[in-house]
């Protein structure tokens, strides 16, 4: 039976209606649409960052060259080097700068002695050729003791065995103008005092390459 709501008053037959039901939101759906959505924002984002970064460069200033030690009176201090006359023939032949100092291997006294040994002398013959290679050079020898004894015989001592070593090279040919000599007494030891070798390492001559 019709239901009194059908039923139409200008005589024309009864009109249904239907009304669908609308289907359900799928809430999750959305949401994963979403997270991908500010998952690419934040890609995006995160690139442009990177670009427009600008690196920082360090760089670490080179240490300064140590300049060469200078004395009380303004002049170069004379380098030493323990060596043998191969080293003072390599260094009349390049171009490092004078004044520079050599202590031999040889040149070391016996106990208040100022006598050259047969290992002096050839040692003084090969200095002797060298110097002869180059007349324009000048050259000091100073000598040396150790600390037995006092200072004032200690100092006569040293230049006593400065002087045999120039006269032993004015006897191979150099001229004498050439060599000066000094003493350095018991000072500026090499070598501990205190020990039977330490004083003969102090018991020295030294050659000072003055000009070349």
């Amino acid at each position: 039976m019709a239901d009194a709501n059908d039923k139409r008053t200008d005589g024309a037959p009864p009109t249904h209606i239907h009304i669908e039901k609308g289907r359900p939101v799928n809430w999750l759906a959305w949401a994963a649409l979403a997270l991908t959505l500010l998952a690419l924002l934040w890609a995006l984002t995160r690139h442009r960052a990177v670009a427009t970064t600008t690196e920082t460069v360090t760089t670490t200033a080179a240490a300064p060259i140590a300049a060469a030690p200078v004395a009380a009176t303004g002049a170069p201090v004379a380098a030493t080097t323990t060596a043998s006359v191969g080293t003072l023939g390599a260094f009349l032949a390049g171009d490092d700068a004078a004044p520079r100092t050599f202590e031999f291997d040889t040149m070391h006294f016996a106990t208040a002695s100022s006598e050259l040994t047969v290992a002096d002398r050839t040692t003084v013959e090969d200095v002797a050729g060298l110097l002869g290679k180059y007349p324009r050079t000048n050259v000091k020898i100073v000598g040396y003791a150790d600390a037995r004894g006092n200072a004032a015989a200690n100092q006569k001592l040293g230049l006593d065995r400065a002087n045999t070593v120039k006269v032993a090279l004015v006897g191979k040919g150099i001229t004498d103008a050439r060599i000066a000599t000094g003493s350095g007494g018991e000072a500026d030891p090499v070598d501990s005092n205190a020990t039977t070798g330490g004083q003969a390492e102090n018991r020295r001559t030294e050659l000072v390459v003055v000009n070349r």
